[in-house]
């Protein structure tokens, strides 16, 4: 098994490529990164090859004696590159593994963004029959942009692939980040900006946990993964080629985060306050069903060991938080 991994020196593709070299799930695969602005060092089973995933010449020498392709290469709200990144760098991907001699599985990952997040209320659980709907801005819409190319690809050339949809995913400290009244929280929403400026000092003074409340006033309900739940999603799916063949998963917990949970277990274990913040923002959960039956997966990570693991982690003064976009 040679696998080509592009976004290699994201979050997701340095872990992946751990995983598998220092591992033994994969114990005969090698690695192939494709690497464009930055790089990753070179070690025995890891080869590394620089490249524009956008120029047809560099995918296809990258492709050179690839059985499997790990496509986690992407942009966030960046206009001049998601198209390049996510619509013509997938095409050229695609093109190039049908017409390989060597290839035998594609592996997209997805993500709910191309769901409607919790922009939209929708039934619930979500599974992978709800239909797109992608929320305003163009990462989104990228989203549903590669989910709907590879399902043509499956129509049009019986493509060998699979599509894993992962929600926001955690690692380290990440999910503290993402509840924090201070400029430098993880993702959305900026709770500074949903309360005042005097509010949001106070808050983030005395580590204030916001619970995220829906139009009619009810705790939300969201998704996460946690990488290394992710991680075995992708192990799995490699090992169970038939089972995963054209198929799209929910990657992601067992059960919905409840804001409100979330700030009572706080509260119990490290003492911390919580305060309601309104929002339009809707409860949306995925479910997770059929890659538990089908590809044999099972998160591990749960609320308290999500939080748990997210406020012991100790950064070291070499480890800035910072989130590259595209990789």
């Amino acid at each position: 098994m040679k696998i080509l991994v592009t976004g290699a020196t994201g979050k997701v593709g340095r872990a992946f490529i751990n995983r598998v070299l220092r591992g033994n799930e994969l114990h005969d695969a090698t690695i192939r990164a494709l690497c464009h602005n930055r790089t990753l060092p070179e070690e025995e089973g890891l080869e590394i090859i620089k490249g524009n995933i956008a120029v047809r010449d560099d995918v296809e020498n990258a492709l050179q004696g690839i059985t499997h392709v790990v496509h986690l290469a992407t942009c966030k709200e960046t206009p001049d590159d998601v198209m390049d990144v996510t619509v013509k760098g997938l095409f050229w991907l695609l093109e190039g593994c049908r017409t390989s001699d060597s290839f035998e599985q594609f592996i997209l990952i997805g993500g709910d963004a191309g769901m409607g997040h919790f922009f939209y209320p929708h039934p619930l659980p979500v599974t992978e029959t709800q239909g797109h709907s992608a929320y305003p801005g163009c990462y989104a819409l990228s989203k549903v942009l590669e989910e709907i190319m590879l399902e043509q690809y499956y129509i049009q050339y019986d493509f060998s692939g699979c599509c894993l949809r992962a929600p926001w995913i955690m690692e380290k400290d990440d999910f503290r980040y993402t509840l924090t009244f201070k400029q430098d929280v993880f993702g959305g929403p900026r709770w500074c900006d949903l309360v005042g400026p005097s509010e949001a000092e106070h808050y983030a003074s005395c580590e204030t946990v916001p619970i995220m409340l829906d139009p009619e006033g009810i705790p939300v309900k969201r998704n996460f993964v946690h990488l290394d739940d992710l991680l075995s999603a992708i192990i799995a799916a490699l090992g169970k080629p038939g089972a995963a063949h054209q198929e799209t998963f929910n990657i992601c917990m067992d059960e919905p985060i409840d804001y409100r949970e979330v700030g009572d277990y706080l509260a119990s274990s490290r003492n911390l306050p919580s305060v309601d913040v309104p929002t339009e923002f809707h409860s949306t959960w995925l479910d997770n069903s059929k890659a538990r039956f089908l590809l044999g997966w099972r998160p591990a990570v749960d609320l308290k060991q999500l939080i748990d693991r997210a406020w012991d982690y100790q950064r070291g003064e070499d480890e800035p938080r910072t989130i590259w976009y595209p990789g």
